[in-house]
């Protein structure tokens, strides 16, 4: 590995210049089901809450039930700072291997719990795996998917968060039923849904490239050159004049080669150099997770509380909800590349805000049922999913290729303890004191922090759309060239 040489190359170029093609599928498949495990886990979970607390199964307290899920989240920020900074390091595909590995052993492990204590750390490790996952993966979509569908991309992928919780849900029903399976072993096989998903993700990855833009950074450009060659053969054979969008094919990366960042680096551009960008990412993410969280982990609670709907038929109102949230991405996520960022992260944090205020007004004014509050939330969350997915897209594409995962890794770490960890707590209290007017006064505290969110991307957005990931933010090797 060279470093320090200077060298100019066309792989970026060449990879935003090509067709989506079947190759594109299989990153989306092999890297996306990462949102699609979290959803799974999370949902399961959530399900197994009540099954724990029995003495044939572990006999967790409802405040140790309450606390594995604060390892979970441990685990989390702690693997997404971990692995986010080894993923800059030693390269993206080495930890997107690492990081599944890390998932699929805590959520066996998972099934053997034997008391809290074991438990709650197998949580923590499969936490830990999960948010290696998005520091690792979202750089890697990022830097090999063509720049002109890349906000569309990464939204669905994103949103198919919510396809983990369909699956999870609909798992639930069966595995946690006494009368197809004893309650001692169904929790136990509902966490074998996730290590079987995690095998198929490792299968489906051993084809899948180390990222050429990693690549040409550290100083083996030869072998991006050649990843690079060989897509464009199996895209369209020999000729290479065809797989170029014309676009993009002039665009020359100059860089000076490196192995590493300094930490010294890394702290000026996310500190100094780029820190309105920062301020950005900690907002978007920060506001979006208060607002999910405040809904999701709470609307079970609104809906026996104040509907009074039994808790054996909660499940089925999260089916719209789920659906409300995989449609926002798909339908609205192309208006991201071609209305622009700026104009569609606002438009959506800004919408979210003012219908969930709304929802809450006629919530107080008593005029709504369960039915009527879960069509409110689903409309809601079709624009708060594409509010949120965008919020990841932000942090993933506007800092510096060198320092790409680690700033993934630490705005989503960011974003979760001051807006994810809060947001339940407060409202779980809100809604134990059974005041209308207090969750009223916090339904409007989550959606004026969402149009403050659309105040800063209105501010201070980046116009990222259908630019390569060079422009919208040069490569901290590449200055002074």
């Amino acid at each position: 590995m060279t470093n320090g040489e200077t060298i100019e190359s066309y792989v970026p170029a060449r990879l935003d210049g090509l067709p989506w093609s079947s190759w594109h599928w299989l990153i989306v498949v092999s890297l996306g089901a990462t949102w699609i495990l979290d959803g799974l886990e999370v949902t399961l979970a959530g399900a197994l809450g009540g099954i724990l607390t029995r003495p044939e199964t572990l006999g967790l307290t409802p405040a140790r039930v309450g606390a594995t899920a604060t390892c979970y989240l441990a685990g989390a920020v702690l693997g997404a700072l971990l692995f986010g900074y080894g993923t800059d390091r030693f390269g993206r595909k080495k930890f997107f291997f690492i990081t599944v590995a890390v998932y699929l052993i805590g959520t066996a492990l998972s099934a053997f719990s034997w008391n809290f204590w074991s438990y709650a750390f197998f949580r923590a490790i499969t936490g830990a795996g999960i948010g290696g996952e998005y520091a690792a993966i979202n750089s890697a979509i990022d830097e090999l998917i063509p720049a002109r569908v890349r906000g569309r991309v990464d939204l669905i992928i994103n949103g198919s968060y919510w396809i983990g919780a369909a699956i999870g849900a609909a798992a639930t029903l069966v595995l946690l039923d006494p009368r197809r399976i004893p309650v001692w072993l169904g929790w136990r096989c509902a966490f074998g849904i996730g290590a079987t998903l995690g095998l198929i993700v490792i299968f489906f990855r051993r084809w899948i490239p180390e990222s050429p833009r990693w690549l040409m950074i550290h100083g083996r450009n030869p072998e991006a050159e050649e990843i690079v060659a060989e897509v464009e053969r199996k895209i369209r054979g020999t000729n290479i004049s065809a797989v170029t969008d014309r676009r993009y094919s002039n665009a020359v990366t100059r860089i000076r080669t490196r192995t590493h960042t300094l930490w010294q680096e890394i702290w000026d551009a996310i500190v100094h150099e780029h820190r309105r960008r920062s301020f950005l990412g900690f907002v978007l993410m920060s506001t979006q997770a208060f607002f999910y969280n405040a809904i999701f982990f709470t609307y079970a609670l609104v809906l026996m509380r104040f509907y009074g709907v039994a808790e054996q038929n909660v499940g089925g109102y999260l089916l719209p909800f789920a659906l409300g949230n995989v449609l926002g991405p798909l339908l609205l996520g192309h208006l991201f590349d071609t209305i622009g960022r700026k104009q569609m992260i606002t438009v959506t944090y800004g919408l979210a805000g003012i219908l969930l205020a709304l929802t809450g007004w006629l919530f107080h004014a008593g005029v709504l049922t369960a039915q009527t509050q879960t069509i409110a939330w689903t409309i809601i969350f079709f624009i708060a999913s594409a509010a949120a997915s965008s919020a990841y897209l932000t942090v993933s594409e506007i800092f510096p290729l060198e320092i790409r995962a680690l700033a993934i890794a630490i705005f989503y770490a960011a974003g979760t303890l001051a807006g994810g960890v809060g947001a339940p707590l407060l409202f779980g209290w809100i809604i134990g004191t059974g005041s209308i007017t207090a969750l009223f006064a916090g339904y409007l505290l989550a959606a004026a922090l969402m149009i403050f969110g659309a105040i800063v991307e209105t501010w201070i957005g980046v116009p990222a759309e259908r630019r390569s990931l060079e422009h919208v933010a040069p490569p901290l090797s590449s200055k002074g060239l």
